[in-house]
């Protein structure tokens, strides 16, 4: 009876996890100097709604079963969750101070930067409780998670490293020097490849996780290009890079990091997202205060869209 009541409550816990909201197809932007959240419709590519959300919103993320949307709201120093369907917002709780980016692993948590105080940090956004604190390198920026949920990069710009942290330890296992101002990371689906930007250095880089070993560095030719996010294809063979001041998207080859185009966007691009199905990219264009759609198929904007003030992060609810 014993053995009976441990599977069945490991059989719940694991529908719990797998079962999903059935999908929104709204795309989510935070407007940093706008405090707002615009929501845009997947199909018409048009702005349906805004959401007040408070100072300064900047990360934003989707809970593993689509029921919530999170925000780091970093001058309040603190995560607004709210309702992907009704955009109503369903509480908020304190993230330590300024958080400023964020990731959702798959068990439900999230893992925050929070600049100021050179520390991740790990919640449950559920209940809003602190998990664990780890202390970082200075003034960390970018997380990302691996899909098999193992292990967590952290940047930290003033360090110019990217964090290795175990999961479920939550320790730090590599510190890897990568050029100034390491920003954003992305895993390969197998969790064993990671790629990260560099903004003031302008590089991008690739590092084999397991061994902690950078295997490929790659300058980007055009000095106005300030890499910030970036994303992979839904086949892994290409990189979409967000080149910040030179006002476009790079397309690299993931495999030898050779640049294959450039394809021009709005202002100062900083975030990244791509559609599950792989056949388009969102920029947020923070000076022009757009978002650009990017068909993959083409590698050409299709649209341009028109939001709130500064936009900074963007996910996608499909």
């Amino acid at each position: 009876m014993k053995q009976y009541l441990i599977a069945s409550a490991l059989m719940a816990a694991f529908m719990s996890q797998t079962s999903h909201a059935e999908p929104t197809g709204r795309i989510f932007i935070t407007n940093e100097r706008g405090n707002s959240i615009s929501v845009i419709n997947g199909e018409t590519l048009e702005v349906e709604s805004e959401i007040a959300i408070g100072e300064r919103p900047r990360g934003i993320g989707i809970s593993p079963d689509g029921t919530e949307v999170y925000v780091a709201v970093s001058e309040e120093n603190l995560i607004a969750v709210f309702d992907p369907k009704t955009l109503e917002i369903l509480r908020k709780f304190k993230s330590g101070s300024d958080p400023e980016t964020f990731a959702v692993h798959p068990n439900g948590n999230i893992y925050i930067s929070n600049e100021d105080d050179a520390k991740a940090t790990v919640y449950n956004p559920r209940t809003g409780e602190l998990i664990a604190e780890i202390q970082v390198g200075l003034e960390p920026e970018g997380v990302a998670i691996s899909p098999d949920g193992s292990k967590v990069i952290v940047t930290s710009e003033s360090s110019n490293m990217l964090h290795i942290i175990t999961v479920p330890g939550n320790t730090i296992t590599d510190n890897i020097l990568v050029g100034s101002r390491p920003r954003a990371a992305v895993f390969t689906k197998n969790s064993k490849i990671a790629y990260a930007t560099a903004e003031i250095s302008g590089e991008i880089v690739k590092v084999d996780i397991e061994n902690a070993k950078i295997l490929m560095r790659v300058q980007l030719e055009d000095p106005k290009s300030k890499p910030k996010d970036l994303v992979l294809s839904k086949d892994e063979k290409y990189l979409y890079v967000a080149g910040g001041r030179s006002n476009s998207v790079w397309l690299l080859d993931a495999n030898t990091l050779e640049v294959i185009k450039g394809i021009p966007v709005g202002k100062r691009v900083w975030g990244l997202a791509i559609t599950k199905d792989g056949g388009r990219v969102f920029t947020t264009d923070g000076v022009s205060g757009t978002v650009s759609v990017i068909n993959t198929s083409s590698n050409e904007v299709i649209k341009t869209i028109a939001v709130g003030k500064f936009p900074w992060g963007v996910v996608i609810d499909d």
